[in-house]
């Protein structure tokens, strides 16, 4: 008992192995596992293994000083929290010093704005080692102000690149690791921003941005919003709330709104003069007949207006299958599209891949044999093709009628020629990064780069 050192209840310590030469710890034997303070966590592959890289801000309410850290990834766990909540987080293993005493700890990555403390020491890692005075606070001493600034002093250089925001939900998604890498690669200070952390303060005078914890954002020069379908609502309000601070945003919240809405966006496809599967909409059972007739009969397409990437599609053989489906759905007030279905597509589509009114990067997606297709792509392969100027033009016209600097565009080649399926505003890079080779993400990046001419 009486190797182990005597520590207070809040304690300095510090990381070498990540970089981090002092931050102030609440230590709390109440606290199973130890939590440090991380932002824009990012999990990658080093040399075969799992890595994890983050940012901390040290020091208490000072979002200037930044480390950036990265370790080996050995965990992923759910931790619930002091208040109930219960979140996932990536556990890593680092060496902790406490005065003159270092040993390896397992750490917990979290954000911790909200908390007093950028660091908390739970038992786990004190065990055998530390005993705790509660009354008392850094008995190993405290560093001054001075040594914090030596510590932590910058070069004050000028600004290189831009401050970018992925307002996302998923860190670990192929597609966000790949945007985050490119913009860093290209010297960005990229930032993942969950979509679920961040609230709105809405003022004539002082409009703000807040992330969880109180970090204000107004800061950004821009955002790539890759919003998933049942976070539209919530996603698209923030979306505009940057665009009123003058956030330039890679899609803007009205163009990501109206591709979101199947009837609207359909409606401005034709209007542009872009041809579709034919397709039909109506509010009450009673129309079924003509309904199923107006599309061309069965085989047909029923699709959920608030469906989305195959969910909420069924295809219907016979007349009969179809008028069930239909009138099943109208039955649950269900708002919905019939659409022709195209046969002699046999199950391939066309993603053209469209960053600020070029395609950039075509690939041919085809169904594994017997999986089911109803004009969508619900998976199978990928090949590079190449897309005729035809479909090109096609693309390039959607993606400019829905507003978009950014979309996939999906074709199916038809007897009639090509017919136009879908927009998507948050486009998956991996199929298509993975047929073509080609730096999708690295484009985007560009895009932005373009209006702020880099």
């Amino acid at each position: 008992m009486f190797d182990k050192v005597i520590v207070g209840s809040e304690e300095w310590c510090s990381f070498p192995g990540l970089g981090i030469p002092a931050i102030k710890a609440r230590v709390d034997s109440g606290a199973k596992t130890s939590a440090l303070h991380a932002i824009n966590i990012n999990p990658f592959l080093k040399d075969g293994e799992s890595w994890v890289k983050f940012d901390i801000n040290p020091i208490q309410n000072n979002t200037k000083t930044i480390i950036h850290c990265e370790a080996p990834l050995i965990d992923k766990r759910i931790v619930k929290s002091s208040s109930g909540y219960r979140e996932k987080r990536y556990v890593i293993k680092a060496n902790l010093q406490v005065g003159d005493t270092m040993w390896e700890v397992e750490v917990t990555l979290t954000n911790r704005d909200s908390m007093g403390f950028r660091m908390l020491l739970g038992r786990e890692a004190m065990s055998g080692r530390l005993l705790v005075d509660p009354e008392q606070k850094y008995l190993l001493g405290q560093p001054t102000t001075e040594k914090l600034k030596e510590y932590y002093s910058t070069n004050d250089e000028p600004k290189k690149g831009l401050r970018i925001g992925l307002l996302a939900s998923n860190p670990e998604l192929y597609s966000n690791r790949r945007i985050m890498e490119a913009g860093e690669l290209r010297g960005h200070e990229m930032h993942f921003l969950n979509l679920k952390y961040c609230y709105m303060k809405l003022d004539a005078e002082t409009p703000e941005i807040h992330y969880r914890g109180g970090r204000v954002l107004n800061d950004f020069d821009a955002i790539i919003p890759r919003i998933r379908p049942s976070m539209t609502f919530y996603g698209c309000a923030l979306t505009r709330h940057f665009e009123a601070l003058k956030v330039y945003s890679l899609n803007s919240a009205a163009a990501i709104s109206q591709s979101r809405d199947k009837l609207f966006s359909l409606q401005l496809l034709l209007n542009s003069g872009i041809d579709i599967p034919t397709t039909g909409f109506a509010n009450s059972p009673l129309d079924t007949n003509d309904l199923i007739k107006m599309v061309g009969g069965s085989p047909l397409i029923v699709k959920l207006l608030e469906g989305t990437q195959g969910k909420g599609v069924v295809l219907a053989e016979t007349k009969k299958a179809a008028e069930s489906v239909i009138n099943a759905f109208k039955s649950l007030n269900a708002n919905i599209l019939v659409q022709e279905f195209i046969k002699e597509a046999n199950g391939k589509d066309i993603r053209c891949f469209v960053i600020d009114g070029k395609v950039v990067a075509s690939i041919q997606r085809e169904a594994l044999p017997g999986e089911f297709r109803a004009n969508i792509h619900l998976g199978g392969t990928a090949s590079v093709i190449k897309a005729t100027p035809e479909e090109k033009r096609i693309a390039i016209k959607a993606t400019k009628a829905m507003g978009l600097k950014v979309a996939g565009v999906d074709i199916i080649r038809s007897s009639k020629g090509p017919l136009l399926l879908e927009v998507n505003s948050s486009p998956g890079l991996e199929g298509i990064e993975g047929a073509t080779n080609k730096d999708i993400a690295g484009e985007m990046i560009l895009a932005i780069e373009k209006n702020f001419k880099i």
